[in-house]
């Protein structure tokens, strides 16, 4: 394999055979990886040699949809057990690369690009893109996988005893506290505003487990912490986004950041916990409580998408929203799936596409929160709503409303595409020069 059309002729046709074509897979992927071993690293290539090296990965991302188009079932059966065992996304994804060779990234090949900023990585998270779409649209396999990812991790088992006796967990980037039949889980991340990484939505699902875990609550609120940041210090954010910088320096993963957020985290405050349990008919059991959350400040990007599911919103009178997509380049989540629920597709647009904002004083903030308050109001409020919402009605009804709004066949079908074109968005030039102005921005102290 050379990357050149050379190449394409040599690249395998497969027969239909699961362990025939595995292999070829992996046989192709090895020589494409053998050919980018013998290049400089990605900064240093010459343009001939980017050539080269986008060609092979380009052929190598080829034969993987080709391989998945003809084995996605047959292949997350295999690694699951014919479904009878749940692994989260990252443990898949390296199940997959080990299982089938060439397949998906291995843990050493992720761990090497991990140590690179952003524009310097070899895209591989493609790969891991490729295989999420083509599972989450095997309606078996979508189904198991969204099943697995709403069950409570680990972390979270690990601390629920603590939580039950002392009613309050700190972590690093969220504290969760339970006060009588509710439970505020508060954001931290002080000094980037409370921008969203991976270490951040590591911590909120773990925050979110406990809370749903915890039979003495009923009602869950998320709110941002009080900042140290020096434009808004002393004040309290609710949510700047994604941390672009983090993006930039390459620190933000594809599978435990983006996809987890939406599977997981997110997921979790829609639909709930998927029990160990099920009915007589064979149905999981979800254990799922409304949730109100309160904006201070702003919720921008990542912040502005969890209010979409949210049952109610309270928001100071000077706050703003907004959903910065088209200038960070990347797919805001699934935003662009329940957007339009709220404001219709023509505004939906203009927040997506064109960048507008709305302050929170707007008329058009009534379609994206429930109640506007003085910002010293606002505890009272999120109080008002924390009663409202403790009411066996209000879980039941929420759970009819979510599935009528959006169906979790409707979700893993968004899931599946936002899979792919976010995972190759992550590597297109124009997101990369974005991440680049914007650090450069920031050195200069110009954000």
């Amino acid at each position: 394999m050379t990357g050149t059309d050379e190449s394409k002729e040599a690249a395998p046709l497969f027969c239909g055979t699961l362990n025939e074509d595995a292999a070829a897979l992996a046989e192709a992927v090895r020589r494409g990886e053998t050919l980018l071993g013998s290049l400089p690293a990605k900064p240093r290539r010459a343009a001939a040699q980017q050539r080269a090296a986008a060609d092979v990965l380009t052929l190598c991302n080829d034969l993987r949809t080709r391989f998945l188009a003809a084995h996605a079932a047959s292949v997350y059966d295999a690694l699951t057990e014919s479904r009878s065992r749940a692994l989260r996304l990252t443990e898949l994804l390296f199940a997959a690369a080990e299982t089938f060779p060439g397949l998906a990234p291995t843990r050493a090949h992720m761990a090497q690009e991990s140590k690179r900023p952003q524009a310097d990585k070899e895209g591989l998270e493609i790969a891991q893109g490729i295989f999420l779409r083509a599972v989450l649209n095997d309606d078996a396999a979508g189904r198991h996988l969204m099943n697995a990812m709403l069950r409570p991790t680990r972390r979270a088992a690990a601390l629920r005893a603590e939580f039950t006796r002392s009613d309050r967990v700190e972590l690093e980037t969220v504290l969760v506290e339970r006060h009588g039949p509710a439970a505020q889980v508060t954001l931290h991340n002080l000094q980037c505003l409370n921008a969203e990484d991976d270490r951040l939505v590591d911590d909120l699902e773990t925050a979110i487990d406990l809370v749903l875990l915890d039979d003495r609550i009923r009602v869950g609120v998320l709110r941002g912490g009080v900042m140290n940041h020096p434009r808004y210090r002393g004040r309290r954010v609710f949510s700047a986004g994604i941390n672009l910088a983090a993006l930039h320096s390459g620190e933000i993963s594809f599978a435990d950041f983006l996809m987890r957020r939406e599977l997981a985290c997110i997921g979790k405050i829609v639909w709930g916990l998927t029990a160990e349990r099920e009915d007589a008919a064979g149905y999981a059991l979800p254990a799922h409580k409304p949730w109100a959350a309160a904006v201070d400040s702003f919720a921008i990007g990542g912040g502005m998408q969890l209010l979409l599911v949210f049952d109610w919103v309270v928001a100071a009178s000077d706050a703003y929203f907004s959903l910065p997509a088209a200038q960070e380049g990347i797919v805001p989540g699934a935003a662009n799936l329940r957007l339009t629920r709220f404001t219709g597709s023509r505004l939906a647009r203009r927040l997506i596409l064109g960048g507008r904002r709305i302050q929170a004083l707007d008329r058009e903030a009534a379609l994206v929160c429930d109640e506007v308050v003085a910002p010293e109001e606002v505890d009272a409020a999120v109080e008002r709503a924390t009663q409202a919402l403790d009411n066996p009605a209000v879980v039941a009804n929420r759970h009819m409303l979510n599935h009528a709004e959006e169906s979790p066949e409707a979700f893993r079908r968004y899931l599946a595409e936002f899979a792919f074109i976010q995972a190759n968005r992550l590597y297109d030039r124009d997101v990369l020069d974005k991440l680049r102005r914007t650090w450069s921005a920031s050195r200069r102290g110009e954000s």
